[in-house]
């Protein structure tokens, strides 16, 4: 039987147990050892758990920023490709919101993330930018209204996206949340009501 190859078995470790237990709590050494290699080996792939993490969210996640790159104005209906996005994003976020919130809890932990990643094209203001882009590039073609705040509008889609997988994840009596499809059509019909 072929074994993966060791980048990939570190990727899926470094997924699993971000995933399970948090980025504050993973550490390389215990993704080393769940991916069945040495530290020094994981070094050789990546420069330390904050590379790792952005690799994960690349990688292991719902497309969420290849999605944004390939949009294109003047193609689709705008209402369907802002579903997309809302179904995508709302997806990521929900996956992503377990790993990435001890961030939040640990000041020393987000510093030292962010400058693990400065380097690196990552962040979360880089879906917000993309969408603002295309929006501006519709606006452009005149499928959304002159004088929008395309900015705003971006961050309105994106905010309940994201709060959708912290919100809904704590709705009483274990209610599940509206279904990710019926979600998605609401929100972009919502925001396409007020930017077109």
């Amino acid at each position: 039987m072929d074994q993966k190859p060791a980048r990939v078995r570190i990727v899926d470790a470094a997924y699993e147990l971000m995933l399970s237990i948090g980025l504050a709590r993973t550490t390389t050494k215990e993704i080393a050892k769940a991916a069945g290699c040495s530290e020094a080996a994981l070094y050789k792939y990546f420069s330390g758990k904050e590379e790792l993490f952005v690799t994960v969210l690349a990688e292991r996640l719902p497309r969420l920023i290849g999605l944004l790159d390939e949009l294109t104005a003047g193609e689709g209906s705008v209402e369907g490709n802002l579903t997309d996005i809302a179904r995508h994003a709302a997806l990521f976020y929900e996956q992503t919101f377990p790993m990435a919130a001890s961030l939040y809890a640990e000041p020393q932990l987000k510093r030292r993330h962010e400058q693990g990643v400065g380097g690196v094209e990552s962040g979360p203001h880089l879906p917000i930018q993309q969408l603002d882009t295309y929006l501006r590039a519709e606006q452009g073609v005149g499928r959304v209204r002159a004088g929008v705040d395309t900015y705003a509008a971006a961050s309105l889609l994106l905010g309940a996206c994201a709060q959708r997988a912290f919100a809904y994840s704590t709705l009483p009596g274990g209610q599940p949340p509206p279904p990710l499809d019926d979600f998605a059509a609401s929100l972009a019909r919502t925001l396409l009501a007020g930017i077109s």
